[in-house]
């Protein structure tokens, strides 16, 4: 496989992650890192840090955003892709990158300027849409995001989704044609199938995501008043951060579940590899999910899961032999699953065997960073043919003519992506 000069662009990165995409981009980029690519990350940055570091082979260069007091997300974006423009002119240059590989809408307008400036062809992964997140757009914020999201697909010669379903969307969504998306899934570390199970001596049911009403935490914080019914030592330990926590400590103290229910705040591997060494059951109901990397994890560790039928969860988990699905929204549903697998631990023991075997057989990162390098691959390819139209010949002299077009998106009316769009 050729050796490629790759650029990610994030808006996160470990250490400064608030949830799977920095993760994502993390693995993927020191697995392609392992396979012979040069990889560069340029991300979110904090005032203090060095301008450049190395880590696991992986070069990245923090951009600081600044510090203007933005008065919505969706301006502090644009300022942050402000940086990233600033920084990319003040370390590269036109030549030094193959492609361009862009991580969701946050920085669409720094990849599509990179991309036209310095004519490399662009690839976009698309990790959630709004119009997902928020089941519709109702606000003129959130439309403007969804068209941002398009904008990105259709600047992109190929967009990548972790799931059959997130494919779909992409498509339906933004009109995406059918050949010029790719499903590569999520992958995870083989650290976590060092995990070593110590069961907590009371039932311990765990989750981990963010605290947002698509993941289903106050769905699951319902549920446990039924699970403490039939198991009063049952505990239940909240692993993340986000704009719902306020609530969901609201919920538990008017249910009277305080003994019951820890919040931790964010965690780091070492504090998460613990909690699912103790945990008898992770839960993740969620009603939107482009894929679960969390569910993916617990199951690398051999605890066993309780999912959301929705989204790339359904595709992950076999219902009854790699862990349980339950209808979203639905606490009664999820509090009886809970209830039913606290109670048999053959049965548990079952799906943990089940899904470790899966994740071990099909969701290992070296095999994901060889299908996204070898979708680079065809695409640099693809390019260098198209950039070039051939020889003309001309009063007895071969001429070269560029095909500028090349890298230019198809003509479309603005709401999708033409279904002969190649770019």
């Amino acid at each position: 496989m050729m050796d490629l000069r790759v650029l990610m662009l994030t808006w996160e990165y470990p250490p400064d992650h608030v949830g799977g995409l920095g993760r994502h981009v993390c693995h993927l980029s020191e697995a392609m890192a392992k396979l012979g690519a040069e990889v560069t990350v340029l991300t979110r940055g904090v005032r203090g840090r060095p301008l450049i570091r190395e880590q696991a082979g992986v070069e990245v260069i923090p951009a600081v955003p600044y510090d203007l007091h933005p008065p919505s997300f969706v301006t502090w974006a644009a300022q942050f892709n402000v940086s990233l423009m600033e920084t990319c002119n003040k370390f590269f240059s036109k030549g030094r990158f193959d492609l361009i590989h862009a991580h969701d809408w946050i920085v669409a307008y720094a990849a599509r300027a990179l991309k036209h400036s310095w004519e490399v062809p662009l690839i976009a992964t698309i990790h959630a849409t709004e119009c997902g997140r928020q089941k519709g757009l109702h606000t003129p914020m959130q439309h403007h995001i969804s068209q941002t999201e398009w904008w990105l697909c259709y600047e992109a010669w190929k967009v990548i989704t972790c799931s059959a379903f997130m494919k779909n969307e992409v498509q339906s969504l933004f009109s995406v044609p059918g050949d010029k998306t790719k499903v590569i899934p999520n992958g995870i570390p083989d650290s976590w199938f060092g995990v070593e199970k110590r069961l907590a001596a009371d039932p311990l049911v765990l989750y981990v995501g963010r605290l947002v009403p698509e993941k289903g935490p106050h769905i699951l914080l319902e549920a446990m008043n039924e699970v403490v019914f039939h198991y009063p030592a049952a505990k239940l330990v909240v692993a993340g951060g986000g704009p719902m926590e306020g609530h969901l400590k609201d919920m538990v103290y008017r249910n009277g579940l305080a003994r019951i229910v820890e919040f931790t705040g964010h965690v780091g591997d070492e504090e998460l590899s613990d909690l699912y060494s103790r945990a008898w059951l992770t839960a993740f109901p969620s009603s939107y999910e482009p894929f679960g990397i969390v569910a993916l994890e617990a199951m690398a560790t051999g605890t066993p899961c309780v999912v959301g039928d929705a989204g790339g969860l359904s595709e992950l988990v076999d219902h009854g032999i790699t862990g349980y699905k339950v209808q979203p929204d639905n606490p009664g549903a999820l509090a009886k699953t809970l209830v039913y697998l606290i109670g048999d631990s053959r049965k548990r023991e079952q799906l943990a065997r089940n899904a470790r075997e899966l994740v071990k057989r099909n969701y290992r990162w070296e095999d994901v960073a060889r299908r996204t390098l070898a979708l680079y691959k065809d695409v640099v390819e693809a390019n260098a043919e198209q950039s070039w139209l051939g020889a003309i010949h001309s009063n007895g002299k071969t001429s070269i003519v560029r095909r500028e077009a090349a890298l230019e998106p198809a003509a479309g009316d603005g709401q999708g992506a033409e279904s002969g769009d190649t770019t």
